[in-house]
């Protein structure tokens, strides 16, 4: 698993535009009374991207903890108020992320997520402010003036697009919902608006990764007898089950139809890697929460 995430950031770590230069990670986390010297450094967001989805025109971003205006514990780009952080802060981190992704930061539009596999076609004039009141786990939308989005902290991100129709998804997988196979409910619901599931990318984003997500044995069965394939059990160094959900999440996006070639694996673990990632797991509810976000395209 290094040596593929290595590869994965080679190729999906990017840096933003208008920046020439980057302070090291070391630099952004300069006591926050120096942080008046580097604000353009640390208010420039960093994010992770699949190089499929950018081949294929959808501007998205798995964004990580970096580059934002939040203040310990939730230094620095949070998207939730919710946790205690102040919403004017949350605020400018929205507008951080809506100048990467060319939307009205009213328009990155996520729900008031439940574990489930409830998915919401979304479309203007809708706008944050009413969609973060629905219950949910999934958006999908065609219109290029909004992004679909869902907030993380250590459950799994996935982005889809259909290079077709345009058509994109936005998915929150953490284990209730790999369970219910969000993913194939979500390309179920794609096809009732007439996308094919060989034409769709996925990107599956970073989150708790086999190394740390240890379980219970009911939940680490549960998970088994959900999962299209059967390697996704390990025994971890506490004789514990510890479940690859990046595998369980791929073996359902094969089974739903998604070719092989059109699946990314942007790779990172959300509880291991404190410097770019919240989890909860790892801060509990001193945990902020991490933005993954598509916008359709025209064709």
């Amino acid at each position: 698993m290094g040596e593929s995430e290595g590869n994965a950031e080679r190729t999906c770590f990017v840096r933003p535009r208008s920046q020439a230069t980057i302070p090291s990670l070391r630099r952004l986390f300069t006591p926050w009374r120096q942080v008046a010297d580097t604000l353009i450094a640390v208010h420039s967001p960093l994010a992770l991207r699949s190089p499929r989805l950018s081949a294929a025109g959808f501007r998205h971003a798995f964004f990580t903890r970096l580059g934002g205006f939040s203040l310990p514990p939730f230094h620095s780009l949070n998207f939730a108020s919710h946790v205690g952080d102040d919403p004017a802060s949350v605020a400018r981190n929205l507008s951080i992320a809506a100048e990467d992704l060319n939307v009205d930061a009213q328009r990155i539009l996520f729900l008031k997520q439940v574990h489930g596999i409830v998915t919401h076609l979304a479309a203007p004039p809708l706008s944050l402010d009413e969609t973060e009141k629905w219950q949910g786990d999934a958006l999908i939308a065609r219109e290029p003036s909004i992004a679909c989005g869902v907030r993380i902290a250590d459950c799994a991100p996935i982005l889809m697009a259909d290079p077709v129709s345009g058509f994109v998804a936005a998915i929150h997988s953490g284990w209730r919902g790999t369970e219910q196979n969000i993913t194939g409910h979500v390309i179920d619901t794609l096809r009732d608006h007439g996308c094919h599931a060989h034409h769709l990318i996925a990107a599956v984003g970073p989150h708790i990764e086999r190394c740390c997500f240890e379980t219970g044995h009911d939940v680490a069965a549960r998970l088994s007898r959900a999962s299209p394939v059967h390697d996704v059990l390990h025994l971890g160094p506490r004789g514990r089950p510890h479940v690859d959900l990046r595998r369980i999440l791929h073996a359902q996006l094969l089974q739903a139809g998604v070719r092989p070639n059109q699946i990314d694996h942007v790779r990172g673990c959300t509880v291991c890697d404190s410097e770019r990632f919240f989890s909860y797991r790892r801060d509990g509810s001193r945990s902020g929460r991490l933005l993954a976000a598509i916008v359709p395209r025209k064709t």
